[in-house]
């Protein structure tokens, strides 16, 4: 087993210092959100405290600090994704509104009936109906890549569906269901070869391994922060900064003008462009200090610690009757879906809460993966860096009570 100081990390979260129900809190719910450790908490407080003032308006001393500070955290943002530039990051309220921004955008100034969108079988709600209805509105045609029955991406369907009329491909770099990981780098690959653009939906994987844009060669990158240890409301899309230039704005207010008449407006460069109206300063903040913490963790070991926790998981699971795997992919980042063949989903989450354990049930946002699998929900168990092999032992205990209480 990899040494990695778990307990250092678990004391920086305050969270996790408290009991639910009479017992220590096991939180294994981090695909749904992560929590926040002292540094991010820090940040927004000491922003508060001593810098607050809008940013890119004012002249005074506050202000000047504010702008700094948050345009520093955008210098960060693009440094943990190996951007070219700062200009290439966006701020947005989290991965959703990132993907809706592309769609508003790009996707309606540019398909028209006869174009073809590619996505995945297992894309989140957030993916999959912003690009349905983009496809409703324009006439362009929805084209669905299909699942090998370990979980997998059917690669060979993927090439078979790519063609001359694909403008876009926009998958999951790491299911939120099946915790399945993509080969993105290929995807992207082959789109281009193609002559489509790519959107990545990396919301479940930039907390368990690095990324690097340049590398992967994507045009459009997606992330929440709420996700990689940071406050919720803010998110970032990442995109070439040629294909920026190219977009129109698609929401309007302050700070997203150069020269406004009333007749006509000139919009600021990007990423400006895209941010109209006071942004989520303190959120920006708390985002540059979760990625400080991130990098600090992968630095100690996190990525190889939570494989060999997922390992764990994942045999103690095999190991009890009523419980089967969801997919069987060859490469699983953080998250395991299980289904109980002796018991409902909801009945033994709420079982596993009375013991102070937090996993989650039902559909996870991806209702026609479900359905395409035959199931109507799941028990969702992922992990995050605080958790503990003691924790994972806790669950498995819990769960084969559940299981034997309910099946009595």
């Amino acid at each position: 087993m990899t040494f990695f100081d778990v307990q250092r990390v678990r004391e920086q979260f305050p969270i996790l210092q408290q009991q639910i129900n009479g017992y220590p809190l096991v939180y294994l719910d981090s695909a749904a959100t992560a929590h926040k450790p002292e540094c991010v908490l820090q940040a927004m407080f000491d922003f508060y405290r001593s810098d607050n003032a809008n940013v890119h308006r004012s002249a005074h001393t506050l202000a000047a600090r504010a702008t700094h500070k948050f345009e520093r955290a955008r210098q960060r943002v693009a440094d943990f994704l190996n951007a070219r530039s700062s200009h290439e990051i966006i701020w947005t309220r989290g991965t959703t509104e990132s993907i809706n921004l592309v769609a508003q955008t790009w996707g309606r100034r540019n398909l028209q009936p006869g174009d073809e969108l590619l996505l995945s079988a297992m894309e989140h709600h957030a993916n999959l109906v912003t690009w349905q209805q983009i496809a409703i509105e324009t006439g362009a045609q929805l084209r669905i890549i299909p699942l090998l029955e370990n979980g997998d991406l059917d690669m060979q369907a993927y090439q078979n569906l790519l063609s001359a009329r694909t403008r876009l491909v926009a998958v999951v770099q790491v299911s939120n269901v099946l915790g399945t990981v993509n080969p993105v780098a290929e995807i992207v690959r082959l789109a281009k070869q193609a002559g489509a653009l790519t959107l990545i939906d990396g919301a479940q994987a930039v907390a368990h391994a690095p990324v690097d844009v340049q590398a992967l060669d994507c045009d459009f990158y997606a992330f929440s922060g709420h996700k990689v240890y940071g406050p919720t409301g803010i998110g970032v899309l990442y995109g070439r900064q040629e294909l920026l230039a190219q977009l129109p704005p698609w929401q309007f207010g302050g700070e997203m003008i150069e020269k406004v008449s009333f007749t006509e407006t000139q919009f600021s460069l990007p990423p400006l462009r895209f941010e109209a109206g006071t942004p989520a300063i303190a959120e920006a903040l708390g985002l540059s200090a979760a990625l400080d913490f991130l990098c600090q963790q992968q630095a100690a070991g996190a990525e190889e610690y939570q494989q060999q926790l997922l390992q764990r998981l994942l045999q103690g699971l095999q190991q009890i009757d009523g419980v089967s795997l969801v997919g069987q992919p060859a490469q699983r980042q953080g998250v395991v879906s299980i289904v109980l063949t002796r018991a409902h989903h909801h009945d033994v989450c709420q079982l596993l809460d009375a013991q102070g354990i937090a996993v989650r049930s039902g559909h996870h946002c991806a209702m026609p993966l479900l359905s395409q699998l035959g199931l109507a929900g799941t028990l969702r168990i992922s992990l995050g860096v605080y958790n503990s092999e003691e924790e994972i032992d806790l669950f498995l205990q819990a769960l084969r009570q559940a299981l034997e209480l309910l099946h009595d």
